[in-house]
């Protein structure tokens, strides 16, 4: 699934669409092969071709690790930046407020942003 949502833009069209039905609306591969009046036996070497060719992509760009490798260093970042702030806010109490607001950022969840494709 992973390897879809990076790569299915590279399969074609037909491919793309079979794919969806079944791993985004779970339909079986009896049900695609009615849904497209082809035979099951053609939804599952559509299935098991496109499965092998988003494998090839990632052996070859390597996106699925690179993007799970920066989502992990950035929550180990956050995880350093956000124990530091504490550390600071109990050091300096003068400056609790200031820390509480960054402290706020480095835990804000981001998801909306990211989807409606905002900064």
């Amino acid at each position: 699934m992973r390897l879809w949502d990076l790569y299915n833009g590279l399969l074609t069209p037909t491919q793309q669409e079979i794919t969806n039905l079944y791993f985004n609306l779970d339909l079986t591969v009896s049900e695609i092969a009615e849904e497209k009046g082809i035979s099951r036996q053609a939804v599952s070497e559509c299935l098991k071709t496109c499965q092998k060719q988003l494998e090839e992509y990632e052996q070859k760009l390597n996106f699925a690790e690179i993007n799970a490798e920066s989502g992990l260093k950035t929550s180990f970042q956050t995880t350093d930046a956000v124990r530091w702030a504490e550390e600071f806010k109990t050091a300096h109490p003068e400056f609790t407020e200031d820390i509480e607001r960054l402290i706020q950022i480095l835990k804000k969840d981001y998801s909306k942003q990211i989807a409606e494709g905002n900064n």
